[in-house]
């Protein structure tokens, strides 16, 4: 079986325009390893740029490592399966996840749509509310710190619904409300409409954050669980627009 893919794009474009804000050395580099920055109110400052790390540990299956939930796990979380959604993953396994959704010009979701390195993301962040800018496909997330509750009648959406809160320096967003039309990563693993996602963003200095995301969906998993994903600050760069209107490859996949 082989599968012709359209490849992802390169980082942004406005090279060597300085980022604002950050601190740098004599020669005008961002001094990365220095403290998170902090606004006003005294939250840490989650904005700017971003691509996530591809982890360390690889499977033998595919080339992709960065692209299968497994390799994000934390440490005694375990991905336990109930046959329904066992079953659909293997068949994607077998066609080596030829069909997924991208291929069709659909978004990623969550955590998919972070868990690729070759893709990144902006954060925008102000009172009440903070913005996802994701540069593949140009989607958006809005994560409501307004204390708003979720709505009564949630609408199935790729991104689902997000509210937020501060929990000392971690940034906890719960999202629910999704539909079922997207993978959790391109090796296939499933969900349902009931999933639900907890995340808590750490910024640990100026160029590194990491990302803690629980995945509860008790129609597709025996129990949640719980994956990190580690994100670089992409400085003196910004998106470009991406958006994919010239879909062929679907066309010439061969099961």
């Amino acid at each position: 079986m082989t599968v012709l893919c359209a490849g992802h794009p390169l980082f942004g474009q406005w090279l060597r325009y300085r980022t604002p804000g950050l601190p740098r050395n004599a020669n005008g580099e961002p001094i990365l390893n220095a403290p998170a920055p902090h606004l006003s109110n005294g939250t840490p400052d989650l904005s700017g740029l971003w691509g996530s790390v591809q982890p360390v540990k690889r499977t033998t299956d595919s080339g992709a490592a960065f692209m299968n939930l497994e390799n994000a796990l934390m440490p005694g979380s375990t991905i336990s399966m109930l046959p329904s959604a066992d079953a659909i993953y293997r068949e994607r396994r077998r066609v080596e996840s030829a069909g997924r959704p991208s291929e069709r010009c659909l978004p990623h979701s969550i955590p998919d749509a972070m868990l690729i390195p070759s893709v990144p993301f902006k954060i925008v962040q102000d009172p009440g509310l903070t913005l996802i800018l994701y540069e593949e496909f140009a989607r958006f997330r809005q994560i409501f710190t307004d204390g708003r509750p979720f709505p009564s009648d949630l609408n199935p959406a790729w991104m689902g619904s997000s509210v937020g809160k501060w929990e000392g320096d971690a940034f906890v967003v719960e999202t629910k409300g999704f539909n079922d039309q997207s993978w959790l990563d391109d090796f296939g693993h499933p969900h349902t409409a009931a999933l639900k996602t907890m995340e808590r963003f750490h910024r640990i200095n100026v160029g590194e954050m990491e990302i803690l995301i629980t995945i509860d969906d008790p129609q597709s998993y025996t129990k949640p669980c719980t994956v990190k994903i580690g994100l670089h600050l992409l400085p003196d760069t910004d998106l470009i627009e991406d958006v994919c209107d010239n879909e062929k490859d679907n066309a010439h996949t061969i099961k």
